[in-house]
């Protein structure tokens, strides 16, 4: 018998990126996506931005970049560790209630990297699985703010 998913859906793919500008126009210019919101998160160490497509509805997922504020971040690090070239840095999963989440991540045997959630993008509450707890991926679970 298989557990109940604690996930609502992949959320985003977040790359990392050694320039949004140049990354941003890449991702709309050449692949068609949409920029929907950009913003920078000094706590992470990182400027984003979230890029969708078509009529972005709630289920869609999106595509996150990364650009680091300093080489210390771990992004920076991410990007120097792969010889400054960007590339999938982790992958997403939208929760309901990140507590709850979090919860049962821990009693399935998941380490999750803080003990409680970090704001990220758009005032959204996350946390990460450390990629030795999900088969080498690092996974970021996400519940968004309100009304978004």
């Amino acid at each position: 018998m298989s557990e109940e998913s604690v996930f609502v859906c992949v959320d985003h793919v977040g790359y990392a990126v050694p320039n949004l500008d140049d990354a941003i126009k890449l991702h709309t210019e050449v692949f068609g996506w949409r920029l929907l919101h950009r913003e920078t998160n000094e706590e992470q160490g990182v400027e984003e931005a979230m890029l969708g497509t078509g009529e972005q509805l709630p289920q869609n997922a999106q595509v996150q970049l990364l650009a680091p504020l300093r080489p210390d971040s771990t992004i920076g690090k991410w990007l120097e560790k792969n010889g400054g070239r960007g590339g999938v840095q982790q992958v997403c999963y939208r929760v309901d209630d990140i507590e709850k989440a979090s919860q049962v991540l821990r009693e399935r045997g998941v380490t999750l990297l803080y003990d409680s959630p970090k704001t990220g993008t758009g005032g959204s509450r996350i946390n990460f699985a450390h990629p030795k707890s999900t088969g080498g991926v690092l996974l970021e679970i996400v519940e968004p703010a309100p009304g978004h």
